[in-house]
C-alpha cells in the first residue's frame, strides 16, 4: 500500500519544533547529545563518509552530527545540516567554526535542494516525522549523486527501548492513561516497523535498502541529569507539559526508578535501533 499525505503533518511539525519543545532541546544540548552521539556514530560508520564528499545532515538539530561529519570529510568536503527547529540551529550555528558545517531551516520533504548535488545523506533520528515519507525522500534522494549514500538511524519498537518507557512506567500511577497512538504517524517511532521503511525508501527510488538492529545502553549522566532530561523530553516529558499539575508527584518514583540502573558511569539504559542503509541508482 503505498504511503498517503497528510498535508498539515509537516506545519504541526514545524509548530512544534519552534515553540517550546525546540526550546527545551536547545537547553539540554549537551545531556541529549551524550545520550544519542553513540547511536550516531554508528549510522555515520555505515555511511563511511570520505574526505572531499558532500553530504546533507537531515534533521541536524543542535548540529554535533554535522560537525562530526564536516571533520570526515575534510579536507575538501561540505556539509549542510538541515533542520525545520530555528531554536536547536541557532545552538548549532554557534557551535559551528570558519569552514565547518553550515545550516538551513527548511522543511526536507519539500525544498528544492541542488540536483545530484550530495555524495551522501545522513540522519541521527530527524526523517521519521515527515507527513509524507515517501515523498519526502524521493526530494532527498534527488538530491543525491548517481550512486550517492544514505544511512540513518532511527527507533525500534518502544517495548524495546527501556530508556524512553521505564520513567513513563514509574509515573504511570500519577498520570491518566495516554489516548490511543496510531504507530505509524509523524513521531519518534515511525519507522519502527523494517518492512514499512524498506517499502517507502523502495517507492522513493532507492535501491539497496538494508536495515540493521542496533542494540546498546545509553545515558545522558548521572542520576539527576537523567532524571532532569526524562521529565522534559520522551514520552513522559510530553505528558507532562500536558498534565504539568503531576509533576511534583513523579520525580520520587522516576528517580527510584532510575537509581536501579546507576552505575559508575552514571544512569545506562537499553535502547533499539534500526541503522538503515540504501543507495541511488
Amino acid at each position: 500500500m503505498a504511503e498517503t499525505s497528510d498535508p498539515q503533518g509537516n506545519a504541526a511539525q514545524i509548530e512544534y519544533w519552534n515553540a517550546g519543545v525546540g526550546d527545551i532541546w536547545a537547553s539540554l544540548q549537551d545531556r541529549m547529545d551524550a545520550q544519542l552521539e553513540p547511536l550516531g556514530q554508528e549510522a555515520e560508520r555505515a555511511l563511511t563518509p570520505a574526505p572531499g564528499e558532500r553530504i546533507l545532515d537531515i534533521g541536524c538539530g543542535a548540529g554535533q552530527t554535522s560537525l562530526a561529519l564536516a571533520r570526515a570529510v575534510s579536507p575538501g568536503g561540505a556539509v549542510l545540516g538541515v533542520d525545520i527547529s530555528r531554536p536547536l540551529l541557532e545552538v548549532a550555528r554557534g557551535r559551528a567554526g570558519k569552514g565547518e558545517a553550515t545550516f538551513l531551516q527548511a522543511d526536507a520533504q519539500t525544498y528544492p535542494f541542488e540536483a545530484q548535488s550530495f555524495d551522501g545523506v545522513f540522519s541521527r533520528f530527524g526523517v521519521m516525522f515527515f507527513a509524507d515519507p515517501v515523498a519526502a525522500f524521493a526530494n532527498i534522494r534527488k538530491a543525491l549523486k548517481p550512486g550517492g549514500r544514505l544511512a540513518f538511524v532511527c527507533w525500534r519498537r518502544p517495548d524495546e527501548n527501556l530508556f524512553m518507557t521505564l520513567p513513563m512506567t514509574a509515573a504511570s500511577a500519577y498520570l491518566p492513561p495516554a489516548p490511543p497512538s496510531d504507530p505509524e504517524a509523524p513521531g519518534p517511532f515511525a519507522f519502527a516497523d523494517p518492512e514499512r521503511t524498506r517499502r517507502i525508501l523502495s517507492e522513493a527510488g532507492f535501491e539497496a535498502i538494508v536495515t540493521t538492529p542496533h542494540d546498546r545502553k545509553i545515558g545522558s549522566g548521572d542520576l539527576e541529569q537523567t532524571l532532569g532530561v526524562a521529565l522534559k523530553v520522551g514520552p513522559l516529558g510530553a505528558r507532562l507539559r500536558e498534565h504539568p499539575e503531576q509533576r511534583d508527584k513523579v520525580i520520587d518514583a522516576v528517580r527510584e526508578a532510575l537509581r536501579d540502573h546507576l552505575g559508575e558511569d552514571g544512569v545506562k539504559l537499553p535502547s533499539a535501533t534500526w541503522i538503515v542503509t540504501a543507495r541511488t541508482l
